[in-house]
């Protein structure tokens, strides 16, 4: 990741907007991004309008959304806003009942969400998780994160990655809301959308693995990443 973008005024390094509907994620949600980044979380339309059209530099929306009205309307919100957006959770269900191309969107699929976009079976997914990711990559022109065992990295023109890191026991709630934050608040310090994808879900599975090294990968939960992941995230 190189040390340059820690000698950087905050502001230059790129201001994360996490749009959070419901006040009962806000703290694991800035305990997430405050690891790599800094983040405002928002949960206000109006505010997240304005927000987003006069300072935010990357938009994430998704856990915790809901697919309601008023849930349908932040994502058509970030949307037109043309900032780059991860999307993970329900905005990722949205996408799929109102699918349409996102160049400069990251998805974070785990293989049902990626059965959905696709409009196939998850047994199908899995199959070929390759030819899923790349389908996926093509189908809204953008960066693809596929999670599950082995993680996969698909963009258009690039060639797909596999990230060697990540245990079981990471297959638990919340654990994707981390990944999602992380790839994120990469984004927001300027790093190029597929390099914050490999690189976000790299430093998640690392500090996966690292946490699951202290006390096991039974029982893990997404806050014990926060510590290990400060660690790996800065350069010695």
């Amino acid at each position: 990741m190189g040390k340059e973008w820690m000698t950087k005024h905050p502001y230059e390094r790129g201001v994360l907007d996490e749009i959070l509907p419901f006040a009962e994620r806000i703290g694991q949600a800035f305990d997430t991004v405050i690891v790599l980044g800094m983040a405002l979380l928002l949960t206000d339309l109006d505010a997240v309008t304005a927000f987003s059209a006069v300072l935010a530099s990357v938009n994430c929306m998704g856990p915790g959304l809901g697919q309601g009205p008023w849930g349908r309307e932040l994502f058509e919100t970030a949307i037109a806003a043309d900032r780059p957006l991860i999307l993970d959770a329900d905005g990722l269900n949205l996408l799929a009942a109102h699918p349409r191309p996102l160049p400069r969107a990251i998805l974070t699929p785990h293989p049902g969400e990626a059965a959905r976009l696709l409009g196939i079976s998850t047994t199908e997914v899995q199959a070929d998780r390759f030819a899923a990711a790349e389908a996926l990559a093509a189908r809204f022109g953008c960066v693809v994160v596929l999670k599950g065992s082995g993680t996969l990295v698909a963009a258009p023109g690039r060639t797909t990655a596999v990230i060697g890191a990540g245990n079981p026991g990471m297959a638990t709630g919340g654990m994707g809301d981390v990944l999602t934050g992380v790839i994120a608040a990469l984004h927001a310090q300027r790093m190029p959308a597929f390099e914050a994808a490999v690189y976000g879900a790299l430093l998640h599975g690392a500090a996966g693995d690292a946490a699951a090294q202290v006390d096991g990968e039974r029982g893990l939960l997404p806050s014990d990443l926060f510590r290990p992941l400060r660690r790996l995230a800065n350069p010695e």
